[in-house]
């Protein structure tokens, strides 16, 4: 399985941020906008806190097996393999979702000094702090779940066997 890159994440969220901005531009300029939903960042966050609460239970258990404690409780390698898959699935989705509400963020600071849209700002910018929360969970649920080096082959993947 391959690990999530921050690049691939950040370029998502960027390029997502700027057709949005431009969609909202184009939105408002031929009617109203549309709004930014006010469950949109407690969602995000309930990703976040889920992520989280599995790789610190993850991280846990694995410390527990790792020393031998009695009673520790294994982790299966499927239900790890299970749970990398879902939170970078989480953490691209996230930052799609908070580029988008970063990008109608922005395009909404034009419009501070009217109320609605002041506080469509403000719930987007609360999406795209979820969004990133989201992203950091998920980065470290990866973390927690990664498999030790292979101390064996310092020589990566093309080396020869040790004889």
């Amino acid at each position: 399985m391959k690990e999530l890159r921050i690049r691939v994440l950040a370029g998502v969220f960027v390029v997502a941020g700027i057709l949005s901005w431009a969609g909202a531009r184009l939105w408002n300029s031929l009617g109203t906008l549309p709004s930014v939903p006010v469950a949109a960042p407690i969602v995000l966050a309930l990703i976040a806190v889920v992520l989280a609460a599995t790789a610190f239970s993850l991280r846990a258990r694995l410390r527990d097996q790792r020393e031998r404690q009695a009673g520790a409780k294994g982790v299966d390698p499927l239900m790890a393999a299970r749970a990398v898959v879902f939170g970078q699935a989480s953490a691209l989705v996230a930052a799609l979702v908070a580029g988008m509400y970063g990008g109608t963020g922005v395009f909404l600071l034009e419009f501070l000094d009217i109320p609605a849209r002041r506080d469509q700002a403000v719930y987007a910018g609360f999406s795209v702090l979820a969004g990133i929360a989201v992203i950091a969970a998920a980065l470290f649920l990866e973390h927690v779940c990664k498999l030790p080096e292979d101390d064996d082959n310092d020589g990566g993947p093309d080396a020869a066997p040790a004889a």
